[in-house]
């Protein structure tokens, strides 16, 4: 009997599932791995943070600086004084493991910002724009409660883990889009971080003044402006909305019962 190759059928390197089906179950799958990976990023950020506490940290950023940081001269009255608020207002959280610093970035975007090991930064921009001490007293206040709450390693640690991750998974070219990606994923978890920051700042406000009277006054000012100009768009990227923050510190003063007017301490720098 002599053998007689039969050919293939037509098709048969193709699949039968439809090709759109595929690559849903393709962009399913990956999306899985990608979430299993977030996951885990967050879980060894967590982690790290109960591993090391607040002392040990501030020890090993001692006078570390952003290498991005354009600081105002040494000998600036601005950086003198806001220091000097600082720890006034420090001293009410007895048991702080930092000693905290501030300085002020030449930036004319208004923005506070807690860093590692006690640092807090001011911008030029947001200064430009406090008119009184008792406002001032409570943005520093709201940083310190991101050092209470370790609120500022936690955020750093998920934007740089899943900053890499997110690079990694879209490539070197792709790292633009990755920040604004892993920007976007944190923001409902930043806001509430605010919200407890805010809380704590205006208890040490109270602590300070024996009243909360114009702490929040700033953001009445710019809830009563456009709040996209350059100059404040990027502190409302990562707080919650002015009208509500106005109303949830309203409602927390009159909970605890703190007396809403009071003298009012002009900022020393503008006498």
């Amino acid at each position: 009997m002599r053998f007689i190759a039969r050919k293939p059928r037509d098709g048969i390197n193709v699949s039968d599932t439809h090709p759109l089906a595929e690559a849903g179950l393709l962009v399913v799958g990956l999306s899985a791995i990608f979430l299993a990976l977030v996951v885990a990023v967050i879980f060894f950020v967590e982690l790290a943070l109960y591993l090391v506490p607040a002392d040990t940290e501030a020890r090993l950023f001692r006078n570390w600086l952003p290498a991005d940081l354009v600081t105002v001269a040494p000998d600036d009255e601005r950086l003198y004084q806001a220091q000097l608020l600082l720890d006034r207002l420090a001293a009410h959280w007895a048991d702080a493991p930092y000693d905290f610093t501030v300085e002020i970035d030449q930036s004319e975007v208004a923005n506070a910002m807690a860093m590692p090991g006690g640092l807090i930064v001011l911008t030029s921009g947001l200064l430009d724009q406090v008119e009184t001490e008792n406002e001032l007293a409570f943005v520093l206040g709201h940083e310190l409660g991101h050092f209470r709450n370790r609120d500022h390693l936690r955020a750093l640690g998920r934007v740089g883990a899943l900053s890499i991750l997110l690079a990694t998974v879209a490539g070197k070219d792709s790292s633009r889009l990755s920040l604004t990606i892993t920007d976007l994923t944190l923001r409902g978890f930043s806001r509430k971080q605010e919200t407890r920051a805010d809380e704590f700042g205006l208890a040490v406000v109270y602590a300070e003044y024996g009243h909360v009277g114009e702490a929040w006054r700033l953001f009445e000012r710019w809830d009563e402006v456009d709040s996209g100009t350059l100059e404040v768009a990027s502190y409302f990227s990562t707080h919650p909305q002015t009208a509500d923050r106005i109303d949830d510190l309203g409602l927390l003063a009159r909970r605890e019962h703190w007396q809403l007017d009071g003298q009012v301490t002009p900022l020393p720098w503008l006498d």
